[in-house]
């Protein structure tokens, strides 16, 4: 299949390299361009003056339109049960994270509908949800367990997320998030939970090779730094690689604990200080920021900026989820993240793509024009320029999506 006449091919990486500091800022970019595919995989591209047709090939014509990888969105909730509009309308009256947390409310709500709810259910919930995001350019994304909160709950999600990835030509990861809160019923034995996570469901996980990941809420209220270690260290025993929210509601430490165990990645980090950012400047320990969750939960947005000019290099990811993040949608989150982050649009669309596929493991066949990756394409419908996808914010301006070479 042949791409021709495409206005601007963005993306266009020889080299599969993690990007940091001003490197952030370099988005390739071919003009008047063309992209030939073969099976699934991108095989060539250059300028349309150094074309050589093939006889026989299919063309696609992009007369007007600018093409970029598609999306890789690093950190989702995915498989949920229902919605939580009603706690959105208590924060609006002033009830607090927390306060809803204490009464039963966020998470365990969650869990308590899911632990109900059938397989077959949360899988044509899931189905939808994933339908969405791929429309809106979603080419790989990672799903989190975690709204199970019991043995048996947490393992039909990971089943659930298995099904997905079975049956969708978007790329997943599984991440096991068993350490997401502690249930009603341990609400005063910690370490009972902690034992149940670590030698019961963990097990279970790896034997049935359900996840790639552990994650966990490392929070004060939630699992804090001891707690969030017993759960590294048994993640590391069976073979999982480690990610942790960190950093949402205080400087709690868990940027520091995710950088002493060499974690792929730290999500969240509305609360971060020089201690946090000279940590990850010493690692490979990839920082997420999760923009929608502090738009949603009215959090100061992460510090971007200070973060970029400091010399790291981060990922944006949507964290989609029934509680404090509602949403997929990218390129709603890159505008976000260009407005209230004062993240350049080639830095925004950069940390949702290639670094965002770093902070998923799927570098090597996503994230980056580059031979030999998978055709993950998003076709722009005609528009001024790159920095107008964000600036129109309101507006759908993805004309189509390409998922290993198939629209």
């Amino acid at each position: 299949m042949l791409i021709k006449n495409i206005k601007e091919l963005f993306g266009v990486r020889e080299e599969t390299v993690f990007l940091k500091g001003k490197e952030m800022a370099s988005l390739p970019s071919i003009k008047n361009a063309f992209l030939r595919i073969e099976g699934d995989s991108i095989v060539d591209y250059g300028k349309m003056e150094d074309l050589s047709a093939q006889n026989g090939e299919e063309e696609i014509d992009a007369e007007g339109q600018f093409i970029l990888p598609a999306w890789c969105d690093s950190h989702t909730h995915l498989v949920f049960d229902g919605s939580r509009e009603e706690e959105f309308v208590d924060k609006i009256k002033g009830v607090s994270y927390e306060e809803i947390a204490k009464k039963g409310g966020g998470i365990l709500n969650s869990a308590k509908r899911l632990q109900s709810a059938s397989e077959d259910s949360l899988y044509e919930q899931a189905w939808k949800r994933l339908q969405e995001v791929k429309s809106l350019g979603t080419g790989a994304i990672e799903i989190k367990s975690g709204y199970g909160l019991t043995v048996e709950a947490e393992l039909k999600m990971l089943r659930v997320i298995r099904r997905l990835r079975e049956n969708s030509d978007v790329a997943i990861k599984a991440t096991f998030l068993g350490a997401h809160a502690y249930p009603m019923e341990y609400k005063e034995n910690h370490q009972g939970y902690l034992d149940l996570v670590c030698n019961e469901m963990m097990p279970k996980v790896a034997e049935e090779g359900l996840a790639e990941y552990v994650d966990m809420f490392c929070e004060a209220g939630f699992f804090g730094l001891e707690e969030s270690q017993q759960v590294i260290d048994a993640a590391k025993k069976h073979g999982l690689k480690v990610k942790l929210h960190a950093n949402q509601l205080q400087n709690s430490g868990g940027v520091q604990l995710g950088v002493k165990n060499g974690a792929v990645s730290v999500d969240h980090l509305e609360c971060m200080g020089e201690e946090e950012i000279n940590a990850l400047k010493n690692s490979d320990t990839i920082p997420t920021l999760l923009p929608f969750a502090a738009f949603f939960l009215r959090f100061p947005f992460q510090p971007a900026r200070r973060m970029i000019d400091a010399g790291l290099g981060v990922a944006l990811a949507t964290d989609y989820n029934p509680g404090s993040s509602p949403s997929g949608n990218i390129p709603l989150m890159i505008a976000m993240s260009c407005i209230q982050m004062k993240m350049t649009p080639e830095e925004a669309i950069n940390a949702a793509t290639i670094n965002g596929a770093f902070a998923m493991g799927v570098e090597n066949e996503m994230g980056s024009i580059t031979k030999g990756k998978k055709a993950n394409l998003i076709f722009t419908k005609p528009i001024p320029s790159l920095a107008y996808l964000p600036y129109a914010f309101g507006s759908n301006l993805i004309d189509k999506v390409m998922i290993k070479g198939r629209f």
